[in-house]
């Protein structure tokens, strides 16, 4: 008995974790979902941060990562229990890190899939980096 309710436990939080792909918006911004920009701080000192957002590098200027440490820094910034959205360039780095926090960890990921050129393109809110 306690191994089907815990299978249909696992099962429920799998089936609960999605992605969701869409533009950057007023409406995300002035919602509550926390936006992380998982960018470089050489590209956050360049473009600036989309307001609200929370800076948590991934991947380092050579396209290495510490996923450890991304994970760490994020949960420690982010109820990863609720919908969060993911920002960087174009949209190319969290498209891969979205299909994994919502596949491996079950996050409900928002993949703001243009990324900050968008943005920028929309005239969204972006203040600078400090």
């Amino acid at each position: 008995m306690k191994k089907i309710v815990l299978s249909l436990l696992v099962l429920s939080v799998s089936l609960l974790a999605t992605i969701t792909n869409e533009e950057a918006s007023q409406t995300l911004i002035d919602s509550n979902t926390p936006i992380v920009d998982i960018r470089t701080p050489g590209e956050w000192k360049e473009t600036g941060l989309l307001k609200r957002a929370i800076p948590i590098m991934l991947f380092d200027e050579r396209g290495k990562y510490n996923l450890r440490l991304f994970l760490k820094q994020l949960n420690s910034a982010v109820d990863t229990k609720k919908q969060f959205a993911i920002i960087c360039r174009t949209g190319s780095r969290t498209k891969i890190l979205a299909d994994f926090l919502s596949n491996k960890l079950h996050y409900n990921v928002i993949n703001l899939k243009s990324g900050m050129v968008y943005a920028k393109y929309k005239h969204l809110p972006i203040l600078p980096y400090k």
